[in-house]
C-alpha cells in the first residue's frame, strides 16, 4: 500500500471513529487519496459524502450541515484555489463558532515555491479565522505515523468543538501527498469491506518501538476529547433599573427564561432562538422609536451576537444605561465599547414590575396591529412576505433567513410564538416545539445561503424553507447544483425579487439626492428570468402573484426541492417603511 493511500485511509477512518458523521468532497487530482477514502467509508456507512463541484457552495453546504447537525463536518478539497474559495465559509464559521474541518490536500514540500502546476501558498492561508492550523509533510511510511495523524486530527477536532477552550469554529489541516495519489492494484478495496487489511504494511516497512505503520490495522483506539466543566456560576441582578433583554443571532432559551424571571420585555431577534414567550416583542426596533418607551431604559441584558437594527445598536451605544453582555464562552460582542459588565451567566432577583413589562407589552400589540393594517391594505411586498412565511412555517420545520432585507423584514413582521411553541403546544423551555431559525449572520453576507440552506436540510433531517432576496438567490445560484447521485435535501426557497439591492433603498444611498447614481452602482438591476434557471436546474418553480397564491405555496410546498418567485416593486420601498415608522410612533404617542 502506498503511503499516500495508506495514510489517507487512517485520516479518514479517524474522522469516523471521532464522530464526524457528515463530510463534504469537492472533486480533485491531489485529494485522490481522500476522495477514493472516502468512497469507501461511505459504502461502509462511516460517514454521509455529499460532493460538489464548487468549493465555495461546498464549504457553504458544509456549514449548513454543521449548523443542522449540531456536530463538526469536514470538508475537503484539492490544491490551489480550490482551498481558496473555502474562505468565504470560514470566516462565517468563525465568527458564528461553527465547526468546519477543512482537509485540504497539497503537493509535497519539495516542489513549493518550483512554479509546479497548481501550487501555491497554503499554509495559514486563512490567518486567524481558524482555531487550529496544521501543515502535514507528505507521508512516506516511517514508524509512528498512523500515531501521528490520528493524534493530530483529535487535536483539530477537539478545537474546533471548542472542548477545551469553549471557543468552538473551523480548523484547518493542510495535508501533503505525493504521488503516487491511488491505490495499488492489489490494495483496490471492495465495496463494503474493511478498507484496510490488518495484515497489510509497506514493503520497506519493520515493526518498531516508535509506534504503528501505515498499513496496520484501522481498528486503533483515537483519542476522544471530554469537554472541560464550564458552566459558568451566575452573576445576580437585582430587580430595580428598568431593564430591556436584547436576544441576537444564537441567544436560545436562556435570554427567554432570564426576562421571564425579571420581568423583562424581550428584544429578540428572528434567529435568536428568544422570539417566543409572553415577553417577547415584535416591532421593537419601531418602540425605540418612540422616545416615551426608550428613554425610560436604564438596563439592557445582552444575549447572542446583535447586528440587525439600527435602534438597538444607538441604545447600546448609550452612556446613561447599564449594559451588562451575557456570555458563555470565549470573546464577547461590545461594538459600542460600552459594556459595564461581561458575564457568564445572569440570574434575576426580587419582584419583577409588572408595570414595566406591560407598557411594553401593550406598546408592541398596538405596532402590530398598525403594521398589520398597513400591509395588509398594500400590494405583496418584503415585510408581508416575511410575515406569511413565518406563520406559515411549522414546528418540525428550519427556517434560513438570508441578509439585508429578509431578516430586517422578518424581524418587523414576526409574530413571537406562544410559550407552547408554533401551534401552542405545550413544550419544554429549553427545546420547544419551534421551528429552527438560523441565519448566517457572523459576517451577514448574502453569499452562500442557498448551499447553506441544503446543508441544514441534509444535517437536521428536516424541511427547509428560505426567505431571501433575488440577489442573494443569484449570487448562490450554483447551490442549485446537486448530482444525480447525491442525496437530494428538502428545500424551499422562497425569493422575494425587486429585481436589484433594495436594501440600498433603505440607507443613506437610498436618499433622493442620490437618485442620478444609485441605480448603476446600488440599484443594480438584473432582468434575470429565474423560471428558465430553475428548470436548468431541475427545481419546481411556483410564482405567487396574490396573497392568496402565496400561502397556498407555503402551507402545501411541493415535495423535493423547490422555488416560489415573489416578484415586489422596489421603487416604493424607502416609502413603505416611513409610512411603517410614522404609523407606530403617532399609535405610540396616542396611546
Amino acid at each position: 500500500m502506498n503511503p499516500s493511500t495508506a495514510a489517507a485511509r487512517i485520516l479518514v477512518e479517524t474522522l469516523a471513529a471521532l464522530g464526524t458523521r457528515h463530510v463534504v468532497l469537492a472533486p480533485g487530482s491531489r485529494s485522490a487519496p481522500l476522495a477514493i477514502a472516502l468512497a469507501s467509508a461511505a459504502d461502509r456507512g462511516d460517514v454521509r459524502l455529499h460532493v460538489r463541484i464548487d468549493e465555495r457552495s461546498a464549504g457553504f453546504l458544509a456549514l449548513g450541515l454543521a449548523r443542522g447537525s449540531g456536530a463538526p463536518v469536514a470538508i475537503v478539497t484539492t490544491s490551489g484555489t480550490a482551498v481558496a474559495n473555502l474562505h468565504p465559509a470560514v470566516l462565517e464559521a468563525s465568527h458564528t463558532g461553527v465547526p468546519l474541518v477543512v482537509l485540504s490536500a497539497d503537493r509535497p514540500h519539495e516542489i513549493r515555491g518550483t512554479g509546479a502546476n497548481q501550487t501555491t501558498d497554503q499554509v495559514r492561508i486563512f490567518g486567524g479565522a481558524v482555531r487550529f492550523d496544521a501543515d502535514v509533510p507528505a507521508p512516506f511510511g516511517r514508524p509512528g505515523e498512523a500515531a501521528d495523524l490520528r493524534s493530530l486530527l483529535s487535536r483539530a477536532i477537539a478545537a474546533s468543538t471548542g472542548s477545551r477552550t469553549g471557543l468552538p469554529g473551523p480548523v484547518h489541516v493542510n495535508l501533503a501527498f505525493r504521488e503516487p495519489l491511488v491505490p495499488d492494484a492489489e490494495n483496490l478495496p471492495d465495496a463494503g469491506t474493511d478498507a484496510v487489511d490488518p495484515a497489510a504494511g509497506l514493503a520497506s516497512e519493520e515493526p518498531s518501538e516508535s509506534g504503528e505503520s501505515l498499513g496496520e490495522s484501522r481498528r486503533r483506539p483515537v483519542t476522544h476529547v471530554h469537554p472541560l466543566d464550564r458552566v459558568p456560576d451566575p452573576m445576580v441582578l437585582p430587580a430595580g433599573p428598568r431593564t430591556v433583554v436584547i436576544a441576537g443571532d444564537g441567544a436560545g432559551p436562556a435570554a427567554v427564561r432570564f426576562a421571564e424571571a425579571g420581568g423583562y420585555p424581550v428584544l429578540p431577534e428572528p434567529s435568536s432562538g428568544a422570539r417566543w414567550g409572553a415577553n417577547a416583542l415584535g416591532p421593537y426596533r419601531l418602540l425605540l422609536k418612540s422616545a416615551p418607551l426608550s428613554d425610560e431604559i436604564e438596563r439592557v441584558v445582552v444575549f447572542g451576537h446583535v447586528t440587525l437594527s439600527r435602534p438597538v445598536s444607538a441604545l447600546l451605544a448609550r452612556r446613561d444605561i447599564e449594559v451588562v453582555v451575557v456570555a458563555p464562552r470565549g470573546d464577547w460582542p461590545d461594538a459600542a465599547r460600552n459594556a459595564a459588565r461581561v458575564v457568564g451567566a445572569v440570574r434575576a432577583e426580587g419582584l419583577p414590575d409588572a408595570d414595566w413589562l406591560k407598557t411594553w407589552v401593550e406598546a408592541d400589540r398596538l405596532a402590530r396591529a398598525v403594521i398589520d393594517d398597513l400591509l395588509d391594505s398594500s400590494p405583496l411586498t418584503g415585510p408581508l412576505v416575511a410575515r406569511e412565511v413565518w406563520a406559515s412555517t411549522r414546528p418540525s420545520q428550519a427556517l434560513l433567513v438570508g441578509s439585508s432585507n429578509p431578516i430586517r423584514d422578518l424581524d418587523l413582521t414576526a409574530r413571537p410564538w406562544p410559550a407552547g411553541g408554533a401551534e401552542g403546544r405545550a413544550a419544554d423551555a429549553d427545546v420547544g416545539d419551534r421551528p429552527l431559525v438560523l441565519a448566517n449572520r457572523g459576517l451577514a453576507g448574502i453569499d452562500g445561503v442557498v448551499s447553506t440552506a441544503s446543508g441544514v436540510a441534509l444535517g437536521s433531517g428536516r424541511f427547509t424553507r428560505v426567505l431571501l432576496g433575488d440577489l442573494t438567490f443569484l449570487h448562490d445560484v450554483g447551490g442549485l447544483l446537486v448530482g444525480t447521485g447525491e442525496e437530494q435535501p428538502t428545500t424551499q426557497l422562497v425569493v422575494v425579487n425587486d429585481d436589484g439591492g433594495g436594501i440600498f433603498s433603505l440607507l443613506e444611498q437610498g436618499a433622493p439626492r442620490h437618485a442620478s447614481v444609485f441605480e448603476r452602482v446600488f440599484g443594480t438591476s438584473h432582468g434575470v428570468g429565474l423560471a428558465g434557471l430553475c428548470a436548468a436546474y431541475g427545481l419546481d418553480y411556483r410564482p405567487a402573484e396574490s396573497l392568496d397564491q402565496l400561502r397556498g405555496l407555503l402551507n402545501s410546498p411541493p415535495e423535493g426541492r423547490s422555488v416560489v418567485e415573489v416578484r415586489v416593486d422596489r421603487s416604493g420601498l424607502r416609502a413603505l417603511h416611513a409610512r411603517l415608522d410614522a404609523a407606530v410612533v403617532a399609535a405610540l404617542a396616542t396611546a
